[in-house]
């Protein structure tokens, strides 16, 4: 099934990796906004979700998410995180790096423990202004799931020009400051493999991995249906394998199965 998320303030949702996470989406309600169409994503092909209402603004997003702080305070639950995410690429709002300022005072203001985490798949951190929000927040969250450009074509299927090795060049400059997640899968589209858990895909990812040495390495697998119907979850085993692996190069590794 397909999730379009309400917009600016969803949630609180439970997620597999952050915990109470109350939803932030800074893209329209009715449709999906991306400069990736992945196959695996749970909001569906691009072209199938064409929205037709405007971005929120910046001072839309501010109201919704103080309201919403307001009530949790008073109601409960706590949330341990405030997640920017939804239908499609949150940096692509044209005010981003202000609503991450807005999103910190609020949170230290209602819930100063909680995290402000950004699911991002890194396409725009070539832009100075996206980076430099990003290093503010304590889950900068990239994208990297191969460095085969090949396979990004075919799986990610990026909007426009997408040179990963100039994103893992700026990635690098995060340090400590990013986390880097990576979907594994198998299964095939459109009679092609679809499956990065092979070496072929595993060793160069992980090489890549320790010279961006990120914070933490997430790994997980597909875990709603998806616009691809040939694609299939990751065993336990294959995850647990390439979790080692991770942290074997001294590198923090959550797996979500």
């Amino acid at each position: 099934m397909t999730i379009i998320y309400p917009s600016p303030i969803f949630g609180p949702v439970h997620s597999r990796r952050l915990g109470v996470s109350l939803g932030i989406n800074l893209l329209p309600g009715d449709g999906k906004c991306c400069s990736f169409d992945c196959i695996y994503c749970e909001c569906g092909f691009n072209r199938d979700f064409v929205p037709h209402e405007k971005m929120p603004t910046r001072e839309e997003v501010m109201r919704a998410l103080q309201h919403q702080l307001r009530k949790m305070k008073e109601e409960g639950p706590q949330p341990d995180v405030l997640t920017f995410a939804g239908n499609g690429e949150p940096t692509l709002h044209p005010q981003f790096a202000e609503i991450i300022d807005d999103t910190l005072a609020l949170r230290d203001r209602y819930f100063p423990n909680a995290k402000v985490s950004v699911l991002t798949n890194a396409t725009q951190i070539l832009r100075q202004p996206v980076f430099d929000a990003l290093c503010k927040v304590d889950n900068n969250i990239c994208k990297l799931d191969t460095v085969s450009p090949d396979y990004i074509r075919f799986i990610d299927r990026p909007n426009g020009n997408y040179d990963v090795e100039a994103i893992i060049a700026k990635l690098k400059e995060f340090g400590q400051r990013c986390v880097i997640q990576t979907i594994f899968m198998s299964g095939e589209h459109k009679g092609v493999s679809a499956d990065n858990t092979g070496d072929a895909f595993v060793q160069p990812w992980l090489q890549k991995v320790k010279e961006i040495q990120p914070r933490e390495v997430m790994i997980y697998t597909i875990d709603r249906e998806t616009p691809a119907h040939g694609l299939k979850k990751a065993t336990h085993e294959v995850l647990d394998q390439i979790g080692q692996q991770v942290r074997e190069l001294g590198i923090q590794c959550s797996v979500a199965y």
